[in-house]
């Protein structure tokens, strides 16, 4: 089987992060973000994944040298000269989706992270005999999203934007199965699959959905990425406890790489990922935070909903809270406060930063 990864654009969300790496490579948990999603494909029997890419294409050229040897997976990429969409990739990698053998493949936002039930995605789509499948999930608030309405047979219906008055409380959760046939509806130009493909899938009654019973975030912006984390951490402590770390600082689910050096009397969780070559001080204490790969941090700092990019240093006895964004190589001094301050690469900070801001 194959699969199409969409990969996206610039990650304007998730900078300063995404101005020193494409957002699908950003670490999540330790790992890329999108091999999350390439470890699920290779567990429904995807061999080939197609990546639809119009930024910084030799990062991941890179990328793929790196990771398909040890994923077992052909990696290939798809190009585009103009951003296509969500429809428009599929035709422009037409040719690898569609190999005369008329099997489905799948295709997937880069954003998502979930618990990708795609092996009974693809059971359903082909009990249905549908031309696409698309994952759904349930919202609280369904006045904030399109809205699936389907049947009890799963069987979409129509997509309703932002309803006003309630009419189901499940969304598109943005990985989809489609079948060969779809490729047929989508012409070679910037095109929404969403908006433009698949309400007439729907309206020939070949459109089905199915419901996912997991989790399911967009962690394509800090906020989110973090309750992303959160999810994703619970998900490991039910079905795969013996993934999270151990020992007498960790307090809650905490991911810590092997290569992390932890210093003494520290308290690090819960909702805690630290990277590889970190080096955590004395007396640290880390909570809803993310700490990738490199970082350095003081004795005595306290960090609590934040992100620290890579190779970043943390003086001692700081406090950095607020959803604060650190890029790559930012380096704090001493005894600084910084609430939910936005730092863009290779800064120095010297002085509190109190109130949110964009440090330039």
């Amino acid at each position: 089987m194959k699969a199409l990864i969409l990969v996206g654009g610039y990650g304007t969300r998730l900078r300063p992060l995404t101005l020193s790496c494409p957002k699908p490579l950003i670490e999540f948990a330790n790992k890329p973000m999108i091999v999350h999603q390439m470890e699920a494909l290779r567990g429904a029997g995807v061999t080939e994944v197609v990546l639809a890419i119009n930024y910084q294409p030799e990062v991941m050229m890179g990328f793929i040298r790196e990771w398909e040897e040890k994923l077992g997976m052909k990696i290939v990429c798809s190009q585009e000269k103009e951003p296509m969409g969500t429809a428009g990739p599929l035709a422009l990698a037409r040719d690898i989706l569609d190999d005369g053998s008329g099997s489905p493949f799948f295709v997937l936002n880069s954003d998502v992270i979930c618990s990708y039930p795609l092996k009974e995605m693809l059971a359903v789509h082909r009990a249905r005999d549908a031309e696409a499948t698309l994952l759904v999930t349930r919202v609280e608030d369904p006045s904030k999203y399109g809205v699936v309405v389907m049947d009890e047979y799963g069987k979409v219906e129509r997509f309703v934007e932002k309803p006003k008055e309630f009419v189901g409380d499940k969304i598109n959760a943005g990985i989809y199965v489609c079948s060969p046939s779809v490729l047929d509806r989508i012409s070679l130009r910037p095109t929404s699959i969403e908006r433009e493909v698949f309400p007439h899938v729907a309206a020939d009654n070949r459109l089905y959905a199915h419901t996912l019973n997991g989790f399911w975030m967009d962690i394509g912006q800090p906020k989110d990425y973090l309750r992303g984390l959160h999810l994703y951490l619970d998900h490991l402590r039910t079905y795969c406890p013996q993934n999270l770390g151990k020992g007498p600082h960790l307090s809650g689910n905490v991911l810590v790489a092997d290569s992390a050096k932890i210093g003494s009397d520290c308290v690090i969780g819960s909702n805690v990922s630290i990277s590889e070559n970190c080096q955590i001080g004395n007396g640290v204490r880390l909570s809803n935070c993310v700490i990738m790969s490199g970082v350095k941090i003081r004795d005595h700092t306290k960090i609590e909903n934040c992100i620290i990019g890579w190779h970043s240093q943390i003086g001692a006895w700081s406090r950095l809270e607020g959803f604060c964004v650190l890029g790559e190589d930012v380096q704090c001094k001493d005894e600084l406060h910084l609430n939910g301050a936005i730092v863009l690469p290779h800064k120095e900070i010297k002085e509190n930063v109190s109130q949110p801001a964009i440090i330039l």
